[in-house]
């Protein structure tokens, strides 16, 4: 039977994209592993691996091709032994059901996964064939599962990796229910036609938003109306961290290697997580999950939108090493080059528009995660010694936005309490 390879979702917020390239014609034989074509995301353009293998006997979606929805069939592979002719049946049975195409499936036919050593097709009892992807028998024959016991969610039957994953030995499995279709952000404010209305005498020009935008909008939109954010504001003084960082940059100038103030902050804040762990943690749901390592976050502006890499174990890098990472990711974000491990996970994030002279402002907390910090500018200010002499000091505003149902005010004070600590007194971040 032909195998159906429909467009992957290669995000989790990925609802369509564009078929930028394919790297096969009709007529080229096709493993497992084999970088079949590269699809442009609303993140970043990515390779997309077969998982079977067989001939290419159709391609349904041309190179360039935008707007192609999660699970709509892009081409067809043929197995040994089938010809052409096969084709129609399998192209007709997605077509038959363009609902469903809309629709992210739980498991598609052609997963994102490691390559699989292509093996034969096993047997049932009855001597018919099972069909499933080369990763789903892999996995079975780990688990010990037998194949013609499981059924499979796939198309026409198709055993894929949900379904043995969820199977236990000498047990059969039903299909594995498909996810819900992603929901459209909720409608805020009056639609397009009512808007362009208002401003039917004015000149103006109509500006279609691209992938990334339209993401952005939902998830923000969403975040804003389903997680119960309150604020919590400090003021750090940073005269110390500057003159510890000024010392440090010439020892490592032979290395060219130069720290910013906001590698302090991504270092105070993976250590703050540490000292306050229950903070370090995301919302799930119906629960929350408790992360043991510092995954932090950070946004980097780009053309369009933003990406927020995550430098992993962050409270156990050092700053050189935690500032040699920043720079590749956030060139790479630019670029749109990062793979999508490298900008999802994390539980907590850094929002620094310092830089650009912003002296405080309140960031959007980024789901699943319980809070972000908001930086602003370091400003000269008069401040009161702890003597009651005023002197002046360069102060730095920051804002912590807070998930309430993961952390309460007085966790959340006591976290950001942690950064200010390690950032006032820098050398602490070296003990």
């Amino acid at each position: 039977m032909p195998i159906n390879i429909l467009m992957p979702a290669l995000s989790p917020t990925m609802e369509e994209g564009t078929l930028a390239k394919w790297n096969v014609k009709e007529g080229d034989e096709v493993a497992s592993g084999d970088i079949i074509a590269e699809i442009e995301t609303d993140k970043a353009t990515m390779e997309f691996e077969a998982v079977d293998e067989g001939t290419v006997g159709k391609i349904v979606i041309a190179e360039g091709t935008d707007g192609v929805k999660v699970n709509e069939l892009i081409a067809v592979l043929l197995e040994d032994g089938e010809d052409a002719s096969a084709i129609g049946d399998a192209a007709s049975a997605v077509e038959a059901k363009p609902a469903e195409a809309e629709k992210p499936a739980a498991a598609p036919a052609v997963e994102a996964s490691p390559p699989a050593a292509a093996a034969p097709a096993p047997q049932g009892g009855d001597g018919k064939r099972i069909f499933a992807t080369p990763l789903a028998r892999r996995i079975a024959k780990d688990k010990g599962l037998d194949l013609s016991q499981i059924k499979g969610s796939g198309p026409h039957g198709r055993i894929v990796k949900a379904d043995v994953e969820n199977a236990q030995p000498g047990e059969a499995t039903a299909p594995a229910a498909a996810a819900p279709a992603a929901k459209a952000a909720p409608a805020s404010g009056p639609d397009t036609e009512t808007v362009k209305k208002m401003y039917a005498d004015r000149d103006y020009e109509e500006v279609n938003l691209d992938g990334m935008r339209k993401t952005i909008a939902a998830r923000l939109t969403e975040a804003k109306q389903t997680v119960p954010h309150f604020y919590l504001r400090r003021d750090i003084e940073l005269d110390a961290l500057l003159a510890f960082r000024s010392k440090l940059n010439k020892s490592l100038a032979e290395k060219g290697t130069k720290l910013s103030v906001n590698d302090f902050i991504i270092k105070a804040s993976a250590l703050a997580l540490q000292d306050v762990p229950d903070c370090n943690a995301v919302w799930a749901g119906d629960r929350v999950l408790k992360l043991k390592p510092s995954d932090v976050a950070v946004a980097v502006a780009i053309e369009g939108g933003l990406f927020t890499p995550v430098l992993r174990d962050a409270d156990t890098r050092t700053l050189s090493a935690l500032s040699s990472q920043m720079k590749d990711l956030a060139a790479r974000a630019r670029d749109r080059k990062l793979a999508p491990h490298e900008y999802q996970g994390g539980s907590f994030a850094i929002s620094n528009l310092g830089m650009m002279g912003i002296e405080n402002f309140d960031a959007v907390i980024n789901p699943p995660h319980a809070s972000i910090l908001a930086v602003g500018a370091g400003v000269k200010k008069p401040v009161v010694t702890a003597a009651g002499a005023i002197e002046v000091a360069t102060v730095m505003s920051v804002t912590l936005s807070v998930d309430h149902r993961v952390i309460d005010g007085a966790l959340g004070a006591q976290f950001l309490a942690a950064i200010k600590g390690y950032l006032e007194d820098p050398m602490s971040m070296l003990v």
